[in-house]
């Protein structure tokens, strides 16, 4: 174990992975903007992240995630929440999305008032296609994004506190080929701890 040949403590390694979640997150917040646009098409979706009570049947326990994609640039936003309500859900969207942007989604009720926000609105019917027949509207590009996202968060060990640096970490990995990732990553730790500008004066 590293950690043993370090001689590292458990409390140690904990504030490591906090200060690195730290960085991260602070990483996705400062690329977010708003994504999609006048007739560019986004796709969004809830997921939920969790285990199987003693690994069988229905998924009892995780937390669920409100994610969007846009198809042309290919930008995302992952959203930890706790309900799935209307109000919810449409102020992530409103906090997100551009107007006039054209939103693909199933069929869930809190997405029923789009078309009265600015956007354009179409959906798919999971329990009958995963293609509607008439307007072709699909969400496989959200469906990939899920499949992504999930291979790359934390199986085991995971807590709900912690699922923003999951999830920021979940696209940091997805922004930068392997060999680039540790370079970008300290260009983020300089930029956050700049040692020419420190948070708090030294005494």
């Amino acid at each position: 174990m590293i950690r043993n040949e370090l001689g590292l403590s458990n409390k140690t390694i904990c504030d490591w992975a906090s200060f690195c979640r730290e960085v991260l997150i602070e990483w996705s917040v400062k690329r977010q903007g708003k994504i999609g646009g006048k007739d560019m098409i986004v796709e969004i979706d809830e997921s939920k992240f969790g285990k199987r009570k003693y690994n069988v049947g229905r998924i009892v326990e995780g937390q669920w995630v409100f994610g969007g994609i846009c198809r042309e640039t290919k930008s995302t936003f992952l959203v930890p929440v706790e309900k799935r309500d209307k109000d919810t859900l449409l102020q992530i969207i409103k906090d997100k999305i551009e107007p006039g942007s054209i939103i693909i989604s199933d069929c869930w009720k809190a997405y029923n008032c789009l078309q009265d926000e600015g956007y354009q609105h179409l959906t798919v019917n999971h329990s009958v296609n995963f293609v509607d027949p008439t307007t072709l509207a699909h969400t496989n590009t959200m469906e990939r994004l899920w499949r992504e996202v999930k291979l790359k968060v934390p199986l085991f060990g995971r807590r709900k506190k912690h699922f923003l640096g999951y999830l920021a970490r979940s696209m940091f990995l997805m922004a930068f080929e392997e060999d680039k990732r540790f370079h970008q990553f300290l260009l983020e730790v300089a930029a956050l701890y700049n040692p020419l500008h420190p948070p708090h004066p030294q005494p």
